[in-house]
């Protein structure tokens, strides 16, 4: 299997190969892959990930899906890589993980049929499209601050070339334990579907990322905890979550809530305590 890795290689950003437990630059150098310094694999101009797409999703929230996909963008400013710190910001609760797989483009594409999207496509990596809900209230439309705000867009390790995501397991582990655990399978729209609906409209260019849905089971994680995805045949990606160095500031703009939306979204869509709720201890 061939995979490509973005590393700190004696300070320097560096592209390397992975040749069983090293990491191999184009001047032979090399380093343990569990000793380098990784980056984002990749350095896109936009990431868009889908709403959702996993049919153990869907039946967790009890509704049904849209005749087509829909979509919201995360800033490249969130984005982060394989052993990068997940801030959640003082005064938040509702950091949740979700595990997911991206798509990769390699080719500048527009306006083409699902049929050719692989030739578009320069292979794919581990995410975590992390979600603050505390901003859920304020920001369902955009989704900016719950899925936009810094570190919340881990991606890698590597990006692995000619990969069939068909029949392929996808799981996440919260401190070792296995919080999902899905099947590619279970996806209503595949990689080369939403590539292509996208690009009807956008022109994506290489490097750009696409998040393609999360398994049942995302649930919030705490200051401490490891989180790790891994994708049969990509890998796994690893990061620790962290308290913020400060608190959201007061004096301007929507605060973090704590409603029914909030929680439900973030517990596991569970609609049918709307208002019944149990105080929380």
């Amino acid at each position: 299997m061939v995979e490509f890795r973005r590393i700190l290689l004696d300070g320097v950003v560096t592209e390397v190969h992975r040749v069983g437990d090293r990491l191999v630059c184009r001047d032979g150098r090399a380093v343990h892959v569990d000793q380098a310094a990784h980056l984002s694999p990749v350095l896109p101009s936009k990431i868009i990930a889908v709403h959702l797409n996993y049919r153990s999703r869907v039946e967790e929230f009890g509704t049904t899906l849209p005749p087509a996909p829909t979509y919201f963008h995360k800033p490249v400013s969130a984005l982060n890589a394989h052993g990068g710190d997940v801030v959640r910001p003082e005064g938040c609760r509702f950091l949740n993980y979700e595990g997911e797989i991206a798509v990769v483009i390699g080719r500048t594409c527009r306006n083409i049929a699902p049929a050719q999207a692989p030739a578009h496509i320069a292979g794919y990596t581990v995410a975590n499209d992390y979600g603050l809900h505390d901003f859920r209230d304020t920001d369902a439309g955009s989704m900016l601050r719950v899925k936009g705000s810094d570190t919340l867009a881990p991606l890698g390790p590597g990006v692995v070339p000619d990969w069939d995501f068909r029949g392929k397991g996808i799981r996440t582990l919260v401190n070792g334990t296995v919080v999902q655990d899905g099947n590619t399978d279970e996806m209503r729209w595949d990689m080369h579907y939403l590539v292509a609906d996208l690009a009807r409209t956008i022109t994506l260019v290489p490097g750009d990322v696409l998040l393609t849905g999360t398994p049942a089971n995302s649930r919030p994680v705490e200051p401490g905890d490891v989180v790790e995805v891994e994708v049969e045949g990509l890998g796994l990606l690893r990061n620790r979550i962290v308290s913020g160095p400060e608190p959201v500031r007061a004096d301007v703009g929507a605060q973090p809530t704590e409603s029914e939306e909030v929680r439900s979204t973030a517990l596991g869509g569970d609609w049918e305590f709307r208002g019944i709720r149990p105080p929380r201890r």
